[in-house]
């Protein structure tokens, strides 16, 4: 069963932007320890300082997701609504196709 799940939000300042993108590292640097075989994850900063994140889930519902279960996301989720302007929109997805290579 895969999940897709892309989440949107603003942030209040550059400032904030800054901490949220730093958070959001700490978040990539564990998922690279840790090496899940069963997540996809793309995060987004858009030059208005908002964020897009984009996860592709392959895990049952009984099963810890992947990202959220991580010390680094529990760091992240910290004082986020104090970062953030208005709520954050989360909606599943169905991917219509993709076409990947390597980014950076």
């Amino acid at each position: 069963m895969e999940k897709r799940l892309v989440t949107r939000y603003a942030t209040k300042s550059q400032a904030a932007a800054d901490e949220n993108q730093t958070r959001i590292e700490g978040v990539f640097e564990e998922l690279a320890q840790k090496q899940p075989d069963n997540v996809s994850y793309l995060v987004l900063r858009l030059a208005d300082d908002s964020f897009i994140h984009v996860s592709f889930h392959n895990h049952r519902d009984d099963q810890p997701n992947p990202i959220s279960s991580t010390a680094a996301f529990a760091h992240f989720q910290e004082g986020h609504e104090s970062r953030r302007d208005g709520a954050v929109d989360q909606q599943t997805a169905t991917l219509v196709g993709s076409y990947i290579t390597e980014i950076a």
